[in-house]
């Protein structure tokens, strides 16, 4: 009996054993799949790398030509109403001005020099307001010497 019954175990070993032999060999293929897949999309992004370096420096010097350029001009996010802005797009769209900000910045300044004698009473009350400060230090500082 323990002969048939070795044989027995020798047979289903050897199958069992191509069995496992046979399942490996197909997890082995898959991880290559997995790897070849994963090499080729990281060959891929390398090859794009310079392209996407030598973007990104064109924008870069871009945006410094624009900040050297605009040396004397100051940014400002302002809000402004849906009229205001429709208004701003037809500037820009007939070709007045090349951009929104630009043809905001023309009115910004042509509202100013409209409103010059606003502005001057303004400068006025604050050249009142400074006396007035420089005033009250004054006192302070009076009120500083005679009590120590």
């Amino acid at each position: 009996m323990s002969t048939s019954f070795q044989q027995q175990t020798d047979g289903s070993e050897n199958k069992d054993e191509m069995i496992v032999q046979e399942h490996e060999h197909q997890h082995e293929s898959e991880h290559e799949g997995e790897r070849s897949g994963v090499g080729a999309s990281v060959r891929d992004m390398a090859a794009r790398l310079p392209e996407q370096l030598s973007a990104i420096g064109r924008d870069i010097s871009r945006t410094i030509e624009r900040a050297i350029s605009a040396k004397d001009d100051y940014m400002l996010a302002v809000k402004v109403s849906p009229d205001a802005q429709i208004k701003l797009g037809q500037l820009v769209q007939a070709g007045v001005f090349g951009t929104r900000a630009e043809a905001a910045s023309f009115l910004i300044d042509e509202g100013i020099k409209t409103q010059s004698a606003l502005f001057e009473g303004v400068e006025q009350k604050l050249a009142e307001i400074e006396r007035l400060r420089a005033e009250l230090r004054g006192l302070v500082g009076e009120k500083k010497t005679e009590n120590q």
